[in-house]
């Protein structure tokens, strides 16, 4: 087979850039489409729960999709799918923010196509270092999003009742650019079978089915053992870093109240340190640890930082010294498991494990969404409270000893 052009993975870094920045952007303002409904924050959490419960059954099928069509046709749907869910936002209503919400879950599938196109195109001494830079990417994307809504709110000088409608209107363009950036990217997976319109409703039927995902999860762990201990240690993940989304509620509505240019600031400073941190750390360190050791120390030394969050009261100081130790333990550990799940794949089902990952997590992340909503009623502080138990749940999992690794991961140890 020719080889891959050289614009491959620089273009496919690009486009989860983009993708990252449109949502980045976005967050900010969010609050406003629900400001004027009884207790916005309850209703943000539902509507993070709505776009993240959508992938429970859309990221399998995507991730199968990917399998027997390839890659770029899922990185295209996704990208259309992106743009037409950011007009939805125009105008500013309650009612179109959870059609946006609806839309953008249900082809929200990129993040598990990319990861099995990165795999695909990395050699084995190359996957956690892209794996890595992948995560640094999606880092500056949180930086590059609120800081393009700021200046374009700062250079145009936009009344307050209209910074909404044209932080959106910047969303839907850079969503657009996306699309050609799509359209752009060479395939990845070579070796494609394609699905019958058969397949596709029986994938649809077991997707939407938690324990049928569980059985295929056990079928896959047979043939590849390591990788339900792995999927179950990125759940408790997930459902400890459901507080990514309720950043925006607890800093706007609660004792900090900071208004969307503080927000974008503290954006900004969260994704340029872990840019830094992410790009050393699996640049230089991630190839030469214990995987899994490192998982059980960064979880554990990051469960007290989840903690602290609840605590910081009016202090901004506090808040920034707590996103700094973030920065240090827990927002380390996405890329050392994907990385770990990734050498437990093969070509012909990569796409299928990863899209079974990230349903798990949108399970998970729906599951906490419902969590940390209802907490939030009762106290705003208390979601802090179970966030951090999940992230003592990641280190007891990675702590457990497994049956089976294997020998490319062995040798990594």
């Amino acid at each position: 087979m020719p080889p891959l052009p050289r614009r491959t993975l620089p273009l496919l870094y690009a486009i989860i850039l983009l993708d990252v920045v449109v949502g980045a952007a976005v967050g900010p303002v969010l609050p406003e489409f629900v400001r004027g409904l009884p207790q916005p924050q309850l209703w943000l959490s539902v509507g993070t729960g709505v776009f993240l419960g959508m992938q429970l059954f859309s990221s399998p099928l995507l991730g199968r999709l990917s399998d027997g069509y390839g890659r770029r046709p899922i990185f295209i749907l996704s990208a259309v799918g992106t743009l037409v869910a950011n007009c939805l936002l125009l105008p500013v209503r309650a009612g179109l923010y959870f059609a946006n919400r609806v839309s953008d879950g249900l082809t929200n599938g990129m993040y598990a196509t990319a990861r099995s196109a990165i795999t695909d195109m990395s050699p084995p001494e190359r996957l956690f270092r892209n794996l890595g830079i992948e995560g640094a990417i999606i880092s500056l994307g949180f930086v590059l999003g609120p800081m393009a809504a700021g200046v374009l709110l700062l250079v145009v000088q936009v009344p307050a009742q209209q910074q909404a409608g044209y932080v959106i209107g910047l969303a839907v363009a850079l969503a657009a650019l996306n699309v050609l950036l799509s359209f752009w990217l060479p395939e990845t997976h070579r070796q494609r079978n394609g699905v019958r319109g058969a397949e596709l409703r029986a994938e649809l039927g077991l997707a939407i089915n938690p324990l049928t995902l569980w059985a295929r999860l056990q079928a896959k762990n047979a043939s590849n053992p390591g990788v339900r201990r792995i999927v179950l240690t990125q759940v408790a993940l997930t459902l400890s870093t459901g507080y990514y989304f309720y950043f925006v509620p607890f800093v706007s509505l609660g004792e900090l109240q900071l208004d969307a240019r503080q927000i974008s600031y503290l954006f900004m400073y969260f994704g340029g340190l872990s840019i830094v941190l992410n790009y050393g750390f699996y640049t230089y360190l991630a190839d030469r640890l214990n995987q899994r050791r490192a998982i059980v120390w960064l979880a554990a030394l990051g469960t007290p930082v989840l903690l602290g969050y609840g605590l910081v009261g009016t202090s901004k100081t506090a808040f920034y010294v707590l996103l700094t130790l973030d920065c240090l333990t827990l927002s380390l550990i996405q890329g050392l498991l994907e990385g770990r799940l990734a050498r437990r794949t093969t070509e012909a089902d990569r796409g299928e494990i990863f899209g079974l990952n990230q349903a798990f997590q949108a399970l998970a992340s729906f599951a906490t969404a419902v969590v940390f909503g209802g907490l939030s009623v009762l106290d705003l502080r208390l979601p802090w409270a179970w966030f951090a138990l999940c992230l003592a749940a990641v280190a007891w999992l990675a702590a457990r000893r497994e049956h089976a690794v294997p020998a490319a991961e062995q040798s990594a140890h």
